[in-house]
């Protein structure tokens, strides 16, 4: 059975890092540099969400619950890979899911206008930021479930 969930939190771990490389992937490649594509990338970066990331956080999530019911002692190791995933998925949560509808709304508001707007360049910033803010925890959550170090009074 652990090996299955171990099964489970690498396919979530391929879809939610390969969803986030996609979003800079394609925000790199095609920016904003007229309304329509600042649509269709905001579109695509919508849709990949709740296809690709939403759902391998949730395998993610669900792969470490049940390696937590495995361990007689939670290692530390497990303990800083818990606190990352808590990161990301609050940080999913509450402010990168909720910014995807809203870059759209302005993407698409930004077509009538025939420019891109400062609206929808300013919330496309703080979405850089808040996304940018992923990839410490992102590489912490990922060393620790790799290596699985010893840590702290457990060296000795």
């Amino acid at each position: 059975m652990k090996k299955l969930f171990s099964f489970i939190g690498e396919i979530g771990t391929i879809m939610y890092v390969g969803g986030i490389l996609s979003h800079i992937v394609i925000g790199a490649v095609l920016g904003h540099e007229s309304p329509q594509v600042a649509y269709d990338v905001s579109v695509y970066k919508e849709m990949s969400a709740y296809i690709l990331i939403l759902p391998g956080l949730a395998l993610k999530i669900i792969s470490d619950i049940a390696l937590y019911k495995s361990f007689d002692v939670t290692p530390n190791w497990f303990k800083v890979k818990i606190a990352a995933m808590l990161f990301l998925t609050i940080n999913a949560f509450v402010f990168l899911v909720p910014m995807m509808p809203e870059l759209v709304t302005l993407a698409k508001a930004s077509l009538s206008e025939g420019v891109v707007s400062q609206a929808f360049l300013d919330k496309a910033a703080v979405e850089a930021v808040v996304g940018a803010s992923n990839a410490l925890p992102l590489l912490i959550e990922l060393i620790m479930g790799a290596f699985r170090p010893k840590l702290l009074s457990e060296r000795k």
